[in-house]
């Protein structure tokens, strides 16, 4: 199962390549350009990321909690004093809750691993955020369900590490789709404060028939039973959603199937123009875009929480 990026990327660049060609004609010169450019960046990053691929097959290893202690050893051979205790009848401080950006999951899409969020990584830690982790779902995976299940254990493990009450995820395709099962059928919005989505197909999309012989590829499509229980009522849904869409997008069909449209969900639709499907985990305005909306996130929970102490 580990080939499986390797025996789909034909079709992958049948895709990318077949689809401009026809479509340039029926364009207007500048978005003809716009696709054309996508396709070449996408077919670029393709490449690279299929050199990548091997070294994210494996699951991510985590730093475990330290048990605690009243002081530690630093490198220098001195002691670091006791953390300050809480005072009595405040709420206790966990590791880095309240003195840190709150924890970041990243979900990649079909067929592919953790390797697609190297320089989404690197730009979140460049820019202070210090609990990112990248989860695998099993190549093996047939239902998303299954796989919204195994981010909700995850979930519960971080928290329980990091001492954050919740996290943020970014998914990337169907990783998106499964982080918006997760909160809106499993009660996911209990623990997720924002979900990000990178080219997710929020009302299925009709890419490859041939592919549609996997289960998880059925389930991406709009007339399957998963997007049906999406589209269901989610009344009292304490996530915030971000969808980052755009029309260059070769996978999403249609490239607005991309943006989230429901009446009980917060959710903010970001065009991005000129970014392919592949591209989309690794472009730079696109990072910075992420970046932002998990800082607005908490500086409108801050203020939640001040107005509710004052």
């Amino acid at each position: 199962m580990q080939a499986l990026p390797f025996l789909s990327a034909p079709l992958v660049i049948a895709r990318l390549v077949s689809t401009p060609l026809r479509c340039a004609r029926l364009l207007p010169t500048r978005a003809s350009s716009l696709l054309l450019r996508s396709t070449v960046v996408d077919l670029a990053i393709l490449a690279g990321h299929l050199l990548l691929y091997p070294t994210g097959i494996s699951q991510e290893r985590t730093v475990p909690r330290p048990a605690p202690h009243p002081a530690a050893e630093t490198p220098d051979g001195f002691l670091e004093p006791e953390a300050p205790q809480p005072a009595p009848g405040a709420p206790t401080m966990l590791p880095t809750e309240g003195r840190a950006h709150p924890p970041v999951l990243l979900l990649h899409g079909f067929i592919d691993n953790r390797s697609v969020f190297l320089l989404l990584r690197r730009s979140l830690h460049r820019h202070g955020w210090r609990h990112v982790e990248a989860l695998n779902y099993s190549p093996l995976t047939c239902d998303l369900r299954k796989a919204a299940e195994l981010l909700s254990r995850h979930v519960e493990e971080v928290c329980a590490r990091t001492g954050h009450r919740r996290v943020d995820l970014v998914g990337h395709s169907l990783g998106g789709l499964i982080a918006r099962y997760y909160v809106q059928r499993l009660g996911g919005d209990t623990r997720v404060r924002t979900v990000v989505t990178l080219g997710t197909p929020h009302s299925g999309t009709r890419i490859a028939p041939l592919l549609s012989a996997h289960p998880l590829v059925r389930q991406m499509r709009p007339d399957s039973e998963v997007i049906a229980e999406l589209a269901r009522p989610a009344p009292n849904c304490r996530t915030q959603f971000v969808a980052f869409w755009s029309a260059e997008d070769q996978v999403m069909i249609p490239a607005t199937t991309a943006k989230i449209s429901h009446p009980d969900l917060l959710a903010y639709n970001v065009h991005v123009a000129g970014v392919g499907h592949l591209a989309l985990p690794v472009n730079g305005t696109v990072a910075a875009g992420i970046r932002e909306a998990l800082t607005a996130a908490e500086t409108a929970e801050g203020a939640a929480d001040t107005i509710s102490v004052a």
